[in-house]
């Protein structure tokens, strides 16, 4: 695979300090229970040293760019410097971009309007929405889901050679979009390799590395990729900013994301009445409007805590927690992991399931009412993927598009438990003890749905 792990036998770590570890949350078979929060996947609990960072500086928050007074130049020196932070946390070449943005699928979107015309995407049905759907405006080709990272491989190979085979005197060029791993399976992609495929056909590559970034080093010029996006929210930052890095050109090329202040250089009237503007052909040209210095600040802070915490030692935890997971639901005969590389396959700390007999929305609500542990279930705003694991077919919509179904009948999507550098054994440990339990004894209270959400009644 195109990331390695540590060693089996590495000592494990401690977990990282986070915002809510202390947080109770009342059950409804009564008392009060430390909340356990494992849907990391979603969000991440913002570390406590990003939290402290960023209080640290909020008496100096001042304006970004510009500005002439003491706080607004150390608030431009602040986001620049979270720049190079981040492009030094991916390893970036000397002369990519750092662009802050809102989010992965923000990142993702800036991409899909900076397109050259003409451009053809290549995109696995695998992906999640955020790196799914942005590419509407150009020529899309979905590309079926494997069943082995060999296979990934060879497929996009093929779809390359046969756009190569075909190609017409001033066709426009490729671009290949792929997660680094999934946020339904959690298993990592052979991103490497699908990077060699890609080039070796002229095309480019963006990983997305929503999931990938808060368990693995992710270093752009080990992973051969054109650009990265990902999301500060699942890398332990608080507050809504992400990143896409990469190469300039395309970016340099585009129309800015968006008109405005900042985006701009200089403006003037024309004599017509009309006006004239030259843009910026750094990062500031996808950055118009204030920034969101904080948003930038705290994402820097947690890649430097990432670091020094070191990802070998955060590796070695998380290998430790999956295995724990993995063997206590192995116990269990009523569940069925969801994979698509099988039970071997390298994954971060995201694991799907569906459980024989049971609604997946109940038994996520159950493990929160009667248990204080926070899950997920639904399709993961990964719809096609999620399918093909289950083989079913679109349903009736509820949350985040997940099919309804009421308490007690075969589940049409599936529960979703994710953890990682802040999860401590205990709530891995409780979560499989009430899996077990559930499954035993069925659940102590009746639920009902409102609003496509599952839910007590009362």
């Amino acid at each position: 695979m195109s990331v390695s792990t540590a060693a089996a036998d590495q000592s494990v770590c401690a977990p990282l300090p986070v915002l809510g570890r202390d947080v109770t949350v009342p059950l409804v078979t009564g008392g009060e229970v430390t909340y356990a929060a494992l849907d990391y996947a979603a969000s991440a609990p913002a570390l406590q040293r990003v939290w402290d960072d960023v209080a640290a500086y909020a008496p100096y928050y001042g304006s970004v760019h510009r500005g002439a007074g003491y706080l607004s130049q150390l608030s431009t020196d602040l986001f620049e410097n979270a720049r190079r932070t981040v492009a030094e946390f991916l390893d970036c070449r000397g002369d990519d971009q750092v662009v802050f943005t809102r989010s992965t699928t923000d990142s993702l979107n800036l991409l899909a309007a900076a397109l050259p015309a003409g451009c053809q995407v290549f995109v696995f049905e695998t992906e999640h929405h955020a790196s799914l759907l942005p590419w509407r405006d150009a020529h899309v080709t979905y590309l079926n889901a494997p069943r082995t990272p060999q296979q990934a491989v060879r497929t996009l190979e093929r779809a390359l050679a046969d756009r190569t085979a075909s190609i017409q005197e001033g066709h426009g060029p490729a671009l290949v979009c792929v997660t680094g791993a999934s946020n339904v399976t959690g298993e990592l992609w052979p991103v490497r390799e699908l990077a060699a495929a890609a080039h070796a056909h002229g095309a480019r590559i963006v990983l997305d590395a929503a999931q990938l970034a808060p368990h693995h080093p992710v270093s752009v010029r080990e992973l051969d990729v054109d650009w990265v996006a990902f999301s500060g929210h699942k890398l332990y930052a608080p507050f809504g900013s992400g990143v896409l890095a990469g190469r300039a050109d395309w970016l340099r090329e585009a129309e800015p994301y968006l008109a405005g202040g900042g985006a701009s250089r200089k403006v003037a009237r024309r004599a017509d009445g009309g006006v004239d503007v030259e843009w910026h052909e750094s990062a500031a040209r996808h950055e118009a409007g204030s920034p969101n210095v904080i948003g930038a600040y705290a994402i820097a802070s947690a890649c430097k805590a990432l670091t020094e915490a070191g990802f070998d030692t955060l590796v070695a935890r998380e290998q430790h927690l999956i295995r724990t997971v993995r063997a206590g639901l192995a116990e269990v005969p009523e569940v069925r992991i969801l994979s698509l590389f099988g039970a071997d396959a390298p994954r971060v700390g995201v694991l799907s399931f569906v459980v024989d007999g049971w609604n997946s929305s109940h038994f996520a609500a159950a493990l929160s009412a009667e248990y204080g542990i926070g899950v997920r279930d639904g399709l993961f705003c990964a719809h096609p993927l999620v399918r093909t694991l289950l083989g079913s077919d679109p349903q009736t919509q509820g949350e985040c598009g997940a099919p309804e179904a009421a308490p007690g009948e075969k589940s049409l999507n599936a529960i979703r438990v994710s953890f990682g550098a802040g999860t401590p054994d205990e709530h891995v440990e409780r979560f499989v003890g009430a899996v077990r339990e559930l499954v035993r004894d069925g659940a102590k209270w009746n639920y009902r749905t409102v609003d496509g959400r599952c839910v007590p009644a009362v």
